[in-house]
């Protein structure tokens, strides 16, 4: 899986799809086929400063490497750019349920999207007069 380096694809990410769990927050975003010529699906990490020291960010930055090497190896879709923003509860939460996160927030961000308010109606030809 490759790496996103360069600032415009954390913005671009930044501006798709997103999904916060309690240990971290993802975003996805679905590249355009003429951006690059990558079919794999590429991952970037950050954390601010509000987790804490550089030590507190590097420890955080290295457990969500991790999880991405076990989660998204597998079920990442190419074609995808994915980052994983750490929060207060990635130095302290428990790995499996860090691992959980990731795993639920990727199914949510991959739904597909539904209308406020759009509901199925019954056809009339199920109402029966008489």
């Amino acid at each position: 899986m490759h790496v996103l380096t360069r600032r415009r694809d954390f913005l671009a990410a930044a501006r798709a799809r997103k999904w916060a769990q309690p240990g971290l927050v993802l975003q996805a975003r679905r590249r355009k086929t003429d951006e690059t010529s990558e079919i794999d699906a590429r991952v970037g990490f950050t954390v601010t400063k509000k987790v804490g020291k550089a030590h507190d960010r590097n420890r955080a930055k290295r457990r969500l490497r991790e999880i991405a090497r076990e989660v998204l190896s597998v079920q990442a879709r190419p074609g995808y750019d994915y980052v994983l923003i750490g929060r207060g509860d990635t130095l302290t939460r428990p790995f499996l349920k860090l691992r959980d996160d990731l795993c639920f927030a990727l199914e949510k961000v991959h739904e597909e999207k539904r209308r406020r308010g759009a509901r199925k109606r019954p056809s009339p030809s199920t109402h029966s007069e008489g």
